[in-house]
Order: structure tokens, then sequence, then C-alpha cells
């Protein structure tokens, strides 16, 4: 199974987790002085929030899998989609240990699809994306400064 994946710049995180909480249901499964993640089965997405780094809104979407062979099959969608792809391999982002590509739509949403393989300790670091993105807002998780994420240190 694939899960959709939203993070969000908020400028009040605690206000954002009970809002989201009741709004979904559920409590957070990953909660940090400056990020939340909700990992929902109906629908399936992986939400997560974050403060402090970010700029308010969506900060990027993605694709999270279960395995190295949906990964591949996702990374190979990305390559024929006919925009530059930035591979970035392991990383820590967002408390995570994951394996990551990232790619922007025709008008810059940018895109990760990842396989996370652990917790960490640290939010972690970015990357430049500005490669696949055409916007130059601030913001984002495990995003640079200059591109439509920034550094987090992000998923």
């Amino acid at each position: 199974m694939k899960r959709l994946h939203v993070h969000i710049g908020v400028e009040d995180l605690a206000r954002s987790v009970h809002f989201y909480s009741t709004l979904f249901g559920s409590e957070p499964t990953v909660v940090k002085e400056d990020y939340a993640k909700w990992i929902i089965e109906d629908p399936s997405v992986n939400f997560a929030v974050s403060s402090g780094h970010t700029h308010k809104g969506i900060e990027h979407l993605g694709i999270q899998v279960e395995d190295a062979e949906q990964l591949a099959e996702v990374y190979a969608r990305l390559k024929a989609a006919d925009r530059p792809v930035i591979e970035e391999g392991q990383t820590t982002c967002c408390y995570a240990k994951s394996e990551k590509s990232w790619i922007a739509d025709p008008d810059g949403v940018v895109w990760e699809a990842f396989l996370t393989s652990g917790d960490s300790t640290v939010y972690g670091a970015s990357i430049d994306l500005s490669a696949v993105s055409t916007t130059s807002a601030p913001g984002g998780c495990c995003a640079p400064a200059g591109s439509a994420l920034s550094s987090c240190d992000m998923s």
C-alpha cells in the first residue's frame, strides 16, 4: 500500500495538533517540540505539521511506500514524468530515517517519494531543491532556503 504524505507549516503547533486531532479523531503518532505526525488509515495518509522553521501552508506533498519494490516503482514514475528529479538517497528528515527523491510539478509544487526505515532523535538536514522547484518561497522541511521548501530541517 502506498500512502499520501502531506506536510503543512503552522504558526501555533499546539493549536494545530488540537485541531487536526479533532478532525482526524485520533492523536498524533509522533509529537516533538516543533513537529507532529499522524499516520491515518482512513483515509490512508501520513499527515505532518511543523513550526518554527517552515512557512505557513502546504510545504510539500509526497508518496510514502512500504518497501523497496514500491519505491522503485514510484521512482520510475518520477523519472518518466519528464521533470528534473533529485535523488536524495538515504537521509534523516522529520525525526525519521528515509530514502527519498524529489520532483516538482510544472507549477512548482514539490513532491517527494520515500521509504521510511526507522526513527531518529533529530529533525534532520536539508538539501537544495532549487533544481526541481520553480518557486522561491521560503519554507519547508528538508529543503533549502530559496526553494519551495526550506531548511529543517522534513516526512
